[in-house]
């Protein structure tokens, strides 16, 4: 498992630079589907905390959307997927024909994956709806395993995707 997050890692930080341009980022005043995020707990730790997560998790998918809507007036939308829900894993061809059927030029995935008790990654991708390609991509990394972590990672988050210059 441990191979396999330095793997994610590193393959993260090797996209993170080389995918899109100035002229991909995010278009303010666009429309974007966000698809809740996975998570995965490789922590190890004995307390199961999933139900946790799952809360912590829905949480910060809200606010993501909100913070989004808000501070750069996206318009952000639900695709409808078949099985239901959307999921950042699923057929990516799938996900975005879902996307662009919701309206969407942009579709937001990505997940969170815990790898200690007070370590956490945030992995982002945006994608053109339309083309498949990957506008951005972006590993996050946050400290601590509390709602008030999750809301500062998740506002983090948002400043960085509403920060990003419009195409």
């Amino acid at each position: 498992m441990r191979n396999l997050l330095l793997r994610s890692v590193a393959l993260g930080l090797l996209l993170a630079p080389c995918c899109g341009s100035a002229d991909d980022k995010v278009a303010h005043n666009a429309v974007i589907a966000v698809v809740d995020f996975d998570y995965t707990d490789g922590s190890g730790e004995m307390r199961d905390q999933s139900q946790e997560h799952a809360a912590r998790l829905a949480a910060f998918m809200t606010a993501l959307r909100n913070d989004l809507s808000a501070r750069a007036n996206l318009r952000v939308v639900a695709p409808s997927c078949s099985p239901e829900p959307c999921a950042p894993a699923g057929p990516r061809d799938d996900l975005l024909a879902a996307a662009r059927a919701a309206g969407a030029s942009i579709v937001l995935v990505g997940g969170v994956h815990k790898t200690s008790t007070l370590v956490q990654w945030a992995n982002v991708e945006a994608i053109d709806a339309a083309t498949g390609r990957i506008l951005f991509h972006k590993l996050f990394s946050f400290r601590g395993d509390n709602d008030e972590a999750w809301r500062r990672a998740e506002s983090f988050i948002a400043g960085e995707i509403v920060a990003l210059p419009p195409s």
